[in-house]
Order: C-alpha cells, then sequence, then structure tokens
C-alpha cells in the first residue's frame, strides 16, 4: 500500500515553492533514508517551529547518534537552499526602481534629459569582476542540481506538464531533489586554483555570456537606441596571488586560455544555430554587395546554399573563427570549418564581418531583421567580451613589489639597498628608471625565487596581451598601498615585460595596464587622498593619467571593518572617496571607483543597488567595478533571470547615482557629515577598546567561535591567514566575519554602533530621513542584528577556557548589541527590528527555527572533537553544519 504524501519539511508560508519543495524533499528523505530518518528530522524541526512560538519544547539533539546527526544536518541545510531558490524565485530581495528603464524615468523627472544620460553612457563601464575569496561553502555541483531545479520550476510555471524528454515535471522536480540528497555535500580535497577558474569560466559562460546581449536588448528599447555595450566582466581567478603562493604565471595563461576557449566556443554555437536561421534568398530579397562578397569568399560552394548568401557569409565566418579558435586554443573547434580559412587577427574584424550582416538585414524593406536576436546577441558579445570573455585582474602586496624591486636594483647595480630609502629617494630612483629605457632583470645577476616569480608573472601579462587582445589584462591591483612609490615599482614591473615605454618629444609615457592602489585600512583609506595628490603631482603620472582618460582607485570594505569596526569603515570609505573627488578633478582625471566588497555586511555586503546610490555625489561619474565574492555569485548570478535582474540593478544605480542632483542641501550635508565624524569616532573607540585593547580577546575569539575549524575547510585554494601568526590583525577578513557569523554574534556587522548612536536623537532620524548614506548603513546594520542571536551566542562560552573572563567579555559584547538595537530601533522609530522591511523580515523568521538546531549541534560537536574525540564523522559534522548555517543564513564571509 502507498504510504501517504509526507508534511511539508517547512512551516506554513505564504510562497508556495516553499511548501512545495519542502514536501518534495520529506518525500525523499522517507524514500531513501527510511520513515525512522524522517520522522527524526521531522520531529527536530516541529519542536524547533514550536520553540520560536514561545513553548518549552526539548529538540531531542541530544538523543541523535553521529550518523542520524549527519542526515539531520543534511536534511535542514537541503531545505535551506531549497527555501534560498523559492524566495528568489517570488522576487523577496527584488527592489523597487532597480532598472535602467525605472532610472531613466526617474532622472527626467529630476530633469535630467536624454541627451546627459546618452552622453553618460558613450563612455560608461559597469564591471562586476568575479573573486576566488572562500565564502562559497556549497560545491559546485549542488549548486548546478539547484540550478536545474530552478528550471523545471520555471517550466511548470509556463504550464509545461512534462520535460523536453518526456518525464513529468514533478518527476523530474522530484529526481533533482534525490539527486541532491544524495550528493556528498563536503568536499574531500582542497580546491586548488585550477579548480577556481573552471568554477568562474562555467559562471562566465553559463550565465553572463547569454545575459549581457539580453540586457543590451532591453536598454535599447529603453533608450531608443543602442547604447555602446558598457556591461563588462572582470576575474581575479588566476591573476590574484595575494597572498596566494600558488597563483603565478602557469595559472595567469592557463585563466585566460580557458576563458578564451569558452568565449569562442559559444560563439560558434551561435553562428551554427544563426547558420540555421538566416536562410534569405536572393530570389526572394534583395542582397546587398557586401554580404555577397563576404558569401563568395567564404568557401561555401553547395549547390544547395548557392542562392543563401547569408548562409554561405555565416559559413565564412564560422571557419574563420574556427582557425582562430585552433590557434588561440590549440585545439580544432567542435565542427569542422571549411579549409584554408584565415583566423581572425582581433575581436574587431569578427565583429566588422557581423555588422556586415546586420546592415544588409537592416537594408531590407522597412529594416525588421535589422535587430535580428541572435546576430545582434552576438555582436554584442563579441564588443564585449571579445576573445578573452572577461578582464583578469592582477594583484600582489606592495611589500612583495618593493622587495622584488629591491633585488632587480641591487642585480643591475644601481641602488645597493633600496629599501633603505626613505620614500623621496625612492621615488626619485623609480621615475630615473621609468625614464630609462634599460632593463633592470639582467641574466648575469642571480635573483631570488620571488623576484624571478614576479617577473614571469608581468611576461606572461604581456604575452596574453598579445595572443588574446588588450582587453586581456589592464589592471594590476596594489594591495596595502600607502604611497606613491607602491604605484611607480608596479610600473617599474611592467617595463620589465615591455609593457611601459617612457615618453618622448613630450608625448606622454605609455602603459596600457594601470597600477590600481588598493587602500584597506582606516589608516589608509585616510592617506588616500594625499597619495593620489602626490601621484598626479608626477608630471608623466599625470600626463599618463590624463592620456588614458581615467584612474582607478580600489577601496576595501574588509580589512577597514576589521581595523575599525562597521560604522568607522563605511564612513572612512565615504570619506575618503568624497575626497578623492576634487583631487582628480584638479588633475583633470577622470576618478574611477573599485569596490571590493564580500557577501557579509562586515565586508561590505548588502545591497549594490542602495550602495550605490549612497555613495557620495560626484563620485561615480558612469564609472564603477564591483567584486562579486563566494556564495554572492551563486546568489546573485545562479540562472539567468536572477543574473538580468541584479546586472541591471547595478547598472541603472551607477546611471542613477551619476547624474541625479544631491539629495540634500550643501548644509544640511555639512551638518550630517559633522555629526558622522563624531559618531564613527565613538563607533571607532568603542570598537577598538574591545577587539584590539581587552585582555584575553583573542584567545575568547578563537575559543568560542569554530574559526579553527572554518580554516580546514577545503573551500578555496589560498591560506585562511597572511602569516603563522595568531594576531588578529593578521587574519583575513574573511574568517574573521565567517566565524563570528557562525556562532550568531556576527560582532563585525554591528559592533560599535551604539555608542555612536547614543547622540541628538533628532539629528540622527532627520539624517536617517534625509540622507541616503546613513539610510543604507542602517538599513545593513538592521539586517545583521536581525540575523544575530545572542541567546545561542552565549551558548558558546561553553567552550571558553576561562568561563569568569569570557563571560565578562561576552556581557561587554551583549551590551554593545543592546545599545544598537535600542538606537537603531529609536532612530528609525520602529518597535522591532524590520517592522518596516515585512518581507525581509519574514524570510529571516522562517529561517529560524532551523538555525537553532543547527548552532545547537555544532556546538555540541565542536565541545567533543576540542576534548579530543577523535571519531572522523565528529570533524565531518562540524564541517557539514558550517555549511549548513552559512546556507541558512545567505551569506558566509
Amino acid at each position: 500500500m502507498a504510504q501517504p504524501p509526507s508534511p511539508p519539511l517547512a512551516p506554513i508560508s505564504q510562497n508556495p515553492d516553499i511548501r512545495y519543495l519542502g514536501r518534495v524533499l520529506g518525500d525523499v528523505i522517507r524514500a531513501h533514508d527510511g520513515a525512522a530518518v524522517y520522522e527524526r528530522i521531522e520531529a527536530i524541526r516541529s519542536a524547533s517551529v514550536e520553540r520560536h512560538r514561545g513553548e518549552r519544547r526539548d529538540l531531542g539533539l541530544s538523543d541523535l547518534g553521529l550518523d542520524e546527526a549527519t542526515a539531520f544536518l543534511r536534511g535542514f541545510m537541503l531545505f535551506s537552499m531549497l527555501a534560498n531558490l523559492a524566495e528568489d524565485r517570488q522576487g523577496v530581495a527584488a527592489e523597487a526602481g532597480a532598472t535602467l528603464a525605472d532610472a531613466i524615468a526617474n532622472l527626467g523627472a529630476e530633469g535630467v534629459d536624454a541627451a546627459a544620460i546618452a552622453a553618460l553612457l558613450a563612455d560608461a563601464l559597469v564591471v562586476p569582476v568575479l573573486t576566488a575569496h572562500p565564502t562559497e561553502v556549497r560545491r559546485k555541483s549542488m549548486i548546478d542540481h539547484r540550478n536545474r531545479i530552478a528550471a523545471l520550476l520555471r517550466l511548470r510555471d509556463g504550464g509545461a506538464t512534462e520535460t523536453a524528454g518526456g518525464e513529468p515535471i514533478d518527476a523530474a522536480i522530484a529526481g533533482e531533489v534525490a539527486l541532491l540528497w544524495q550528493t556528498r555535500p563536503l568536499r574531500r580535497e582542497r580546491l586548488v586554483v585550477a579548480d577556481e577558474i573552471e568554477t568562474v569560466v562555467a559562471w562566465l559562460r553559463d550565465v553572463f555570456m547569454p545575459v549581457v546581449p539580453l540586457l543590451q536588448a532591453r536598454w535599447r528599447r529603453a533608450l531608443g537606441a543602442a547604447p555602446a555595450p558598457f556591461l563588462r566582466l572582470g576575474s581575479w581567478v588566476g591573476g590574484d596571488r595575494d597572498g596566494n603562493p600558488f597563483v603565478d604565471a602557469e595559472t595567469l595563461a592557463l585563466a585566460l586560455a580557458r576563458q578564451a576557449e569558452a568565449a569562442l566556443g559559444q560563439y560558434l554555437e551561435w553562428l551554427h544555430a544563426l547558420g540555421a536561421e538566416l536562410s534569405i534568398s536572393t530570389e526572394l530579397a534583395d542582397v546587398p554587395a557586401d554580404v555577397l562578397a563576404l558569401a563568395d569568399a567564404s568557401g561555401d560552394e553547395g549547390r544547395a546554399r548557392a542562392d543563401e548568401p547569408y548562409r554561405r557569409a555565416v559559413t565564412g565566418i564560422y571557419s574563420r573563427l574556427a582557425a582562430t579558435h585552433a590557434a588561440l586554443v590549440g585545439r580544432p573547434a567542435p565542427r569542422a570549418p571549411m579549409r584554408g580559412a584565415p583566423a581572425y587577427a582581433d575581436p574587431q574584424a569578427l565583429a566588422a564581418d557581423l555588422r556586415v550582416l546586420q546592415a544588409g538585414l537592416a537594408s531590407a524593406a522597412s529594416g525588421q531583421l535589422g535587430q535580428h536576436g541572435r546576430l545582434a546577441g552576438l555582436i554584442v558579445a563579441v564588443e564585449s567580451f571579445g576573445f578573452h570573455l572577461a578582464t583578469l585582474d592582477m594583484r600582489q602586496n606592495s611589500d612583495v613589489h618593493e622587495r622584488v624591486i629591491a633585488d632587480l636594483l641591487r642585480g643591475a647595480g644601481v641602488d645597493p639597498d633600496y629599501l633603505a630609502l626613505d620614500e623621496a629617494e625612492r621615488v626619485a630612483v623609480l621615475r630615473a628608471e621609468l625614464a630609462h629605457p634599460r632593463l633592470l632583470a639582467t641574466p648575469l645577476a642571480e635573483f631570488s625565487d620571488e623576484t624571478r616569480k614576479e617577473l614571469a608573472i608581468v611576461r606572461a601579462a604581456a604575452s596574453a596581451r598579445a595572443r588574446y587582445g588588450a582587453g586581456a589584462v589592464t589592471t594590476w591591483i596594489v594591495s596595502k598601498a600607502d604611497s606613491v612609490s607602491d604605484l611607480l615599482e608596479v610600473l617599474v614591473l611592467l617595463k620589465e615585460a615591455g609593457l611601459w615605454r617612457p615618453g618622448r618629444d613630450g608625448a606622454p609615457p605609455e602603459c596600457p595596464v594601470m597600477p590600481v592602489p588598493l587602500f584597506e585600512t582606516i589608516g589608509d583609506l585616510e592617506r588616500a587622498p594625499s597619495v593620489m595628490a602626490d601621484f598626479f603631482a608626477i608630471p608623466e603620472m599625470a600626463a599618463l593619467a590624463r592620456a588614458r582618460g581615467h584612474q582607478e582607485v580600489m577601496v576595501g570594505y574588509s580589512d577597514s571593518n576589521k581595523d575599525g569596526g562597521y560604522l568607522t569603515s563605511v564612513w572612512s570609505l565615504n570619506v575618503a572617496t568624497a575626497a578623492l573627488a576634487p583631487v582628480f578633478a584638479a588633475a583633470g582625471v577622470r576618478l574611477q571607483l573599485f569596490h571590493g566588497r564580500g557577501g557579509a555586511v562586515g565586508r561590505g555586503g548588502g545591497s549594490a543597488f542602495q550602495a550605490i546610490l549612497a555613495q557620495p555625489h560626484g563620485t561615480v561619474a558612469g564609472r564603477i567595478r564591483i567584486t562579486e565574492q563566494g556564495e554572492v555569485i551563486a546568489a546573485k548570478y545562479g540562472t539567468v533571470d536572477g543574473a538580468a535582474a541584479n546586472l541591471e540593478a547595478m547598472a541603472a544605480a551607477t546611471v542613477r547615482a551619476s547624474l541625479a542632483p544631491p539629495t540634500i542641501g550643501a548644509g544640511d550635508n555639512a551638518r550630517f557629515r559633522a555629526a558622522m565624524a563624531e559618531m564613527s569616532a565613538a563607533a571607532f573607540a568603542d570598537y577598538r577598546g574591545l577587539v584590539y585593547e581587552t585582555p584575553g580577546f583573542r584567545e575568547f575569539f578563537r575559543q568560542v567561535t569554530p574559526i579553527a575549524e572554518i580554516g580546514e575547510l577545503k573551500i578555496g585554494s589560498r591560506p585562511p591567514s597572511r602569516t603563522a601568526s595568531d594576531r588578529i590583525e593578521d587574519l583575513r577578513a574573511i574568517p574573521w566575519v565567517f566565524s563570528w557569523a557562525q556562532a550568531r554574534i556576527m560582532l563585525p556587522g554591528w559592533y560599535g554602533v551604539g555608542a555612536a548612536l547614543a547622540g541628538d536623537i533628532g539629528l540622527l532620524r532627520e539624517m536617517h530621513a534625509a540622507w541616503p548614506f546613513f539610510r543604507t548603513a542602517l538599513a545593513n546594520l538592521e539586517m545583521v542584528l536581525a540575523k544575530s542571536d545572542l541567546g545561542i551566542g552565549r551558548r558558546y562560552l561553553a567552550l571558553a577556557r576561562d568561563r569568569a573572563a569570557g563571560t565578562a567579555i561576552f556581557d561587554r559584547i551583549a551590551g554593545g548589541w543592546h545599545a544598537a538595537h535600542d538606537g537603531l530601533l529609536a532612530v528609525t522609530g520602529q518597535s522591532r527590528l524590520l517592522e518596516h522591511s515585512p518581507g525581509l523580515d519574514a524570510s529571516i523568521r522562517l529561517r529560524l527555527p532551523y538555525v537553532e538546531p543547527l548552532n545547537l549541534l555544532q556546538l555540541e560537536l565542536l565541545a567533543r572533537r576540542r576534548a579530543g574525540e577523535s571519531d572522523p564523522r565528529i570533524a565531518d559534522g562540524i564541517a557539514l553544519s558550517i555549511n549548513a548555517i552559512a546556507t541558512a543564513l545567505r551569506n558566509s564571509g
């Protein structure tokens, strides 16, 4: 006799997808692991839900064996993953006004005309830059199953009852959930750089490549004319060697080779489909001479296509692109081309041939076919992605650069001890080298392994530019930048590969790769305007930047937060970028900001749309780059629909922030900024006093959070710390934020704000109502407070070796939380957190019954492991609990 359907593994919700997917998951668990396992998981779920309704219930976690605990953790993790998918489909995170059409309409209402918008877009640049920062705890296989479920749900929405293969839709969804249940959630081996490259290439090829042409077509309709493609792609994967010893010249070459293979392969597929569509016959339509010339040059002499010049022309283009594929990738194209076709020299030549076809179609009749979807999309793709797909940034720490330069100068006999020079002396030496065509790397000298590695990297970058095009590598990020010499050192290294050429006869110097300072700590951000002013004071540097048309500056959210706390971090970033604007204006150089944001609020997370709108007036100017890291990539760009919405929000915010008039007057701006400076100082003192000045805090942090266990996760190729030190200063920001989130304390996202909100409540309410910066800062703070749970956090005190000292520190943390909570409610006029954000409130409340048991079980497993138990299932259970909590909370680090 058939068993009745299982009740859903979810509380009743207004989202039918959550009920449906929860029921499917329950059926799968019972079918594959038996009724007893299902009933045990369901009993814990039911008890947790009742606890959150105020009833006193024992969850029964202490009765779980290790195998049962594993099943429970997997069940709750998968429900959270499916609930995230359901919410994404329902649009819980959708933001009003976040389309380009909305931005145009709003700007029009504010007096900004279409000509101003068109002028901005003519030189605009919006770039999401994908990185390999280790915050994505899920395996790619899990994400792929999730995306297939999303695709099946879209078919179900459209009324389909079966898949293309004839399988009933509901059965296919259940099958994918069953595959998820039986997929190992934990990685057995640590990721290597090649794995990270394959993952990012898959995102670029499968999601971003189809989305960008789709958005360009949408924007053409909104604007009434096609803008020049301004949405481009960037990546750090394979080029970011700051603190990652496994990134080198070989990974850089591999990354760009795989990106080129993905781009060219996709173009060939689209061309093949285009050839099937363009069946226009000369017997029925006039065809321009240049299209006929392309057809005649194609080498396609098939009699069946003799009267179909567009098809023959596409055959020729395909053959040339296949030859390009063979030349750049080193392997033949998937389909055999016409023999003897020459490879394209560059993407511009390919785009020119495609434009000939487009012009031919547009010339017929009313021009109805001039924007033929597949052809127009292919042209946009080629113009946006070239042969390199995404620009690969290089990044390295300034400490490495100065050691390498010192080694080169010593080996070349220029200066025996560069590191002993002061800043002015260093600048003088570096300028002299940049004015001279001589190279420093002589084969007659012995150089360190570090120097040889850096020289190999810069030579690989020059080779990649020659092979794949100028867009392959354009930027070198300098981490820990705090002086002009940090930038000049990069230019000297670029000269070693022929990428810097001194100016001659009044012409500015030439360098196609831009050195970009990354200002990360609070002190770095304070010095940023003076560093850039000194940089532009060097005539050849100012000339170089003016010739390029812009100079980029990167600002880091993660280390500034770890250094000074949430409020001081976001305020210091705002102050630094506002102060940079007049420095750049005085130099006659356009400012381009690169925002290094993470997923969690403690690392700059939150709505990118609101964050861009909250930038200081005059600092966006149509050009912005933003990092997209770890779990954020799957959350924002997991599907084509989600990617389109998030990319358009980024573009819309950039246009609006660039052209909208100031939201507040000069007087209010000065008054609010003065108040904010005082608030930041109070928050900074409170945060530093706790984190860096409290005796025993470092030990407390390492004992009551799973920081050590997070370091053992096999989720990235780079080490969790920059050095072997256990100082908080030397810990990377990701595990710092990640570990506090796991313990539900989330300290980096709010501590210190309570001290800042203790001032004039009337002024604070005025600032919240009128100032986008302050409103956005408090909105992000509110989300973190709502996800935190100090009741659960206090339970982690059981892991502290000195309970009395740990309790004293935790009580101080709790006091800071309550001060931030009460201050925020007073400023926003709410009676409880998220009262004015019902969608987000419902989303978080849905998760709370699922997160608490995960934390309690994690805590038990941590205690057992730290007490010396060595059963490998305990370590696996801890790793799985970290995975499950991160999935439920939706951001990790």
